[in-house]
């Protein structure tokens, strides 16, 4: 499977927001909303931001073998469901996920081919600041987040590309290219040229 793009970064990082941006300027990208079991933040929608499932249904997906991957983060579960991905792919329209890093490795070895994007801030300093900012202290759990964080970026090998967030128009023009280039892979597009070649034979 060959159209998926797979955005990854630390809580904090912007991911959320450069996600939304891309999705408007690219309409035709379909997200995949994956399943959760933490509560929803203010604004969120079920069955546009989140699946959100209580824990038992969660698990009972699990045993099933519902997701194509899952993975606890921040204590909470989250996953990206089969049927999430069938359902896009059937279209045939590139997949975009917003999944961390355990779910990006779990997708990668499922489909190789898919693109993996790293969003990361600036600078420590900036994300500890954005922490703060969405739990209006640097309180437990703020700390637990940066900690993951800097977990999470030392997985930056894994990725085919990190985008840093400083900037949002120039993170996001930036995505905004690695959108366009991956609809020119060879492999994505190989097909056009040999209908050519066909028509000289």
């Amino acid at each position: 499977m060959r159209d998926i793009i797979i955005v990854s970064g630390p809580s904090g990082c912007g991911k959320s927001t450069l996600i939304a941006r891309l999705r408007r300027e690219f309409p035709e990208l379909e997200f995949s909303v994956s399943h959760t079991t933490r509560a929803p933040r203010p604004g969120e929608r079920d069955g546009r931001d989140y699946h959100f499932v209580s824990a038992a249904r969660f698990a009972a997906m699990v045993r099933a073998g519902r997701f194509a991957e899952w993975a606890v983060v921040h204590g909470q579960r989250y996953g990206t469901s089969w049927r999430e991905i069938r359902e896009r792919t059937r279209l045939r329209r590139t997949v975009l996920l917003d999944v961390d890093v355990q779910g990006a490795r779990a997708i990668r070895c499922r489909f190789p081919e898919a693109m993996a994007v790293f969003i990361v801030p600036p600078t420590l300093a900036a994300l500890k600041q954005r922490l703060c900012r969405r739990q209006q202290r640097l309180d437990d759990e703020a700390r637990r987040r940066l900690a993951a964080a800097l977990g999470e970026l030392r997985a930056w090998r894994e990725y085919d590309y990190i985008v840093v967030n400083d900037k949002l128009a120039a993170a996001l023009a930036d995505l905004r290219c690695l959108v366009v280039a991956f609809r020119l892979r060879a492999g994505r597009s190989g097909a056009k040229v040999a209908r050519l070649l066909r028509r000289t034979t």
